[in-house]
């Protein structure tokens, strides 16, 4: 019976703690590398001692060679260190063939004809070398690095006639701009200026950037020909049209007049380039000239760099949003400062050409102020009357009066007639905009406008029809009345406001009152003016009528003579407190709690003046107390959402007629008592609910 193989035991780590060194891969591999554990020894130098030798050994390489090369004709490497070993060997006969071999090969790889043409230069095979660079140029003209190589190489023969015949060949295929600028850099270094500069006539045309240009211009300045320079800029500026052109350009082009100190011909280049290019085209050209005019130039230069900049973002500002009319004011403005008046009408054209969107009035109301400055403009500062009349028609043959008018605008135009003498056109024009969209402010004008000329009977009509119009409106009845009244026909001022409180719906009755009976008082009409004062309590018992009616039997006099004065006091106090009492008990009937203590508090200063003690303790035994309670909150849906605390007034005289209310009086002395004996003095609360009708009590009074 097989017995079963025991496992070896495996000791257990008792401390599994991290070392306190930790070794890491980096410093295993620094360690193997310092104690060089894997370098193999160098092999043996093997030394060549006679010519059979080393025509084995060389025999032996050749046959690795050309065996690498039957494996794997495509590796260039196997070319290249195939061709240096001969090269070593000093067999250049044979290093020339393998590179010709090569070439067969793969003629199109520049690293071989860049190996092969250095070893010939190595070798000093100029004419070898020479006939390499022509094939290659020959056979590849695009690959600069041989024109470089080439050009180079006969340079340093000194052969410059060589030199520059080969940059011909190489300038006829175009090539970019760093090969022009390296012919130029040629020519320069013999002095040929005439050359460098044909170069450059023909190298901006080849690349037409506007870069190369600024170089040309530069070239000539730095040798001295101020005037070339000058007429290059001249003409890239020509060549480049508007269309095509940079700011970059006329920057360059000013500061060169910059550097020559004329600083009016850097002006008017900036100038024209602001004129003449797009507003995107031109933020840098903007700063360039600030910076210039700060330097060089006044005041007004200054200040017209700035306009012409904040011009630039105005038209920004207006190509963006046509209707930002925020912006045209702006715009508009600026432009009318310069004073230019064609500029100023074109610029007013354009502003107004952007009608609103929509038709609602909101819209319009931006809109119809540009039309009122250009009207005011052209009156005013270019007083053309017939451009401005024309402006208004105009205008108001725009608005579409069936939604929304502008009555501003028909009472300027009317003014405007007016002030060009045509009053029958100016009637006209207010006759035809009430006709056509009747307003309160076109009414008002129009009033106005009469009573300046003295046309009563007219007012008197306008009034008539303003009323018909609108007869709610209680400022025109007052308006109406009070020009009667100027007029001195009172009768008729009466009747105006006889028939206006009898309208149905007045929205200001309070001050149409106020004003009849103002009036009244004003003709010493006291009667009619307490019957007036009769007649408005009958339709409202507010609090503040009462108390005008007070202070109105306090105010009137029924004597003549000084002698009288004490008994009109007296009879003034006594007719104000029966109004006090009168209006006191409405609002005791009418419960409103709040009217009622105002009521109070007014007839009690009443009698303070008055300086009646007795009557002053009779009012001050009417004042309420006020005390907080509790109600309940009911949403709209009839939900209880909990309790709140307000304040109520409980007057002396309610509490006369409410016996339960003095029973509650009563609880709360017990309950302050009770506190007291306690030692907790607080302050007593009376919560009370709203109260149904009482139950009757017998309660001792006294």
């Amino acid at each position: 019976m097989d017995r079963p193989q025991k496992m070896p035991k495996v000791a257990k780590v008792k401390n599994k703690a991290p070392a306190e060194v930790q070794i890491t891969a980096e410093q295993l591999l620094r360690e193997a590398k310092e104690r060089d554990l894997e370098i193999l020894p160098p092999p043996p130098k093997q030394k060549i001692s006679d010519p059979a030798e080393l025509a084995d050994y060389q025999q032996r390489k050749r046959k690795t060679f050309e065996d690498n090369l039957r494996k794997n004709r495509m590796v260039v490497s196997h070319w290249i260190k195939y061709a240096q070993w001969e090269e070593q060997q000093q067999e250049i006969q044979r290093a020339r063939s393998i590179w010709e071999r090569a070439l067969d090969n793969e003629h199109r790889n520049v690293t071989l004809w860049l190996k092969y043409a250095e070893m010939e230069m190595k070798n000093k095979q100029v004419n070898h070398a020479r006939n390499l660079w022509d094939r290659a140029v020959t056979i590849m003209p695009r690959v600069n690095q041989f024109w470089y190589k080439y050009t180079y190489m006969e340079e340093m023969l000194e052969n410059v006639a060589g030199a520059r015949q080969v940059f011909e060949r190489w300038m006829e295929w175009q090539p970019e701009e760093q090969a022009w600028q390296t012919y130029v850099n040629f020519e320069l270094r013999y002095k040929e200026t005439d050359r460098a500069r044909e170069i450059y006539e023909r190298f901006v045309y080849v690349h037409p950037d506007v870069k190369n240009w600024i170089k040309f211009a530069r070239f000539e300045e730095t040798h001295g020909f101020i005037h070339g320079a000058r007429r290059v800029f001249e003409r890239a500026v020509e060549f480049f049209g508007d269309d095509y052109i940079e700011e970059r350009l006329f920057i360059a082009f000013a500061r060169f007049e910059e550097g020559q100190k004329e600083h009016d011909r850097a002006r008017i280049i900036y100038k024209y380039a602001l004129d003449h290019l797009p507003k995107d085209r031109t933020p840098d050209l903007f700063k360039a000239y600030t910076i210039h005019e700060k330097k060089y130039g006044d005041r007004a230069g200054i200040e017209d760099v700035i306009v012409s900049k904040r011009k630039h973002q105005y038209e920004q500002e207006v190509a963006a949003n046509p209707t930002n009319y925020d912006a045209w004011f702006d715009y508009l403005r600026l432009i009318e400062a310069e004073g230019d008046k064609e500029l100023i009408r074109e610029t007013y054209e354009r502003a107004i050409a952007n009608v609103p969107p929509a038709n609602e009035k909101n819209y319009w109301r931006r809109y119809i102020y540009m039309w009122i400055n250009y009207a005011l403009y052209e009156e005013l500062e270019a007083e053309d009357l017939e451009r401005t009349r024309q402006i208004y028609k105009t205008c108001l043959e725009l608005i579409p009066h069936k939604q929304f008018t502008f009555s501003k605008l028909w009472l300027l135009y009317a003014q405007f007639e007016l002030r060009c003498k045509q009053l029958q056109v100016a009637r006209k024009t207010l006759g035809m905009a009430i006709g056509m969209c009747p307003r309160d402010k076109l009414f008002r004008g129009y009033i106005d406008l009469e009573i300046q000329l003295r046309e009563f009977e007219r007012c008197r009509l306008l009034y008539e029809k303003f009323l018909e119009f609108g007869p709610e409106n209680c400022v025109t009845w007052m308006k109406f009345a009070e020009l009667e009244n100027l007029l001195g026909d009172t009768e008729r001022a009466r009747a105006i406001f006889e028939l206006a409180v009898q309208q149905p719906r007045l929205d200001m009755p309070e001050l149409l009152w106020k004003a009849y009976i103002d009036f009244e008082v004003a003709l010493g009409e006291t009667e009619l003016a307490r019957q007036l004062y009769e007649r408005l309590l009958e339709r409202t018992q507010h609090v503040k009528v009462w108390i005008s009616f007070a202070k109105f039997e306090m105010s009137i006099s029924h004597g003549q003579g000084q002698d009288d004065s004490q008994g009109d006091d007296d009879l003034n106090a006594r007719l104000a407190r029966r109004i006090y009492e009168r209006a006191n008990e409405m609002m005791r009937q009418l419960n409103d709690k709040e009217s009622r203590v105002l009521l109070l508090e007014a007839w009690r200063d009443f009698e303070r003046d008055v300086n009646d003690a007795t009557s002053l303790q009779k009012v001050l035994d009417k004042m309420p107390r006020r005390i907080k309670r509790r109600q309940k909150i009911v949403s709209e849906d009839g939900v209880e959402e909990g309790w709140e605390e307000i304040f109520d007034y409980i007057f002396p005289e309610d509490e006369m007629a409410r016996p339960n209310l003095k029973l509650l009086a009563a609880a709360k002395m017990w309950k302050k008592q009770k506190d007291t004996e306690v030692d907790n003095p607080t302050e007593p609360q009376i919560e009370t609910t709203s109260p149904g009708p009482p139950a009757p009590l017998e309660t001792d009074d006294n």
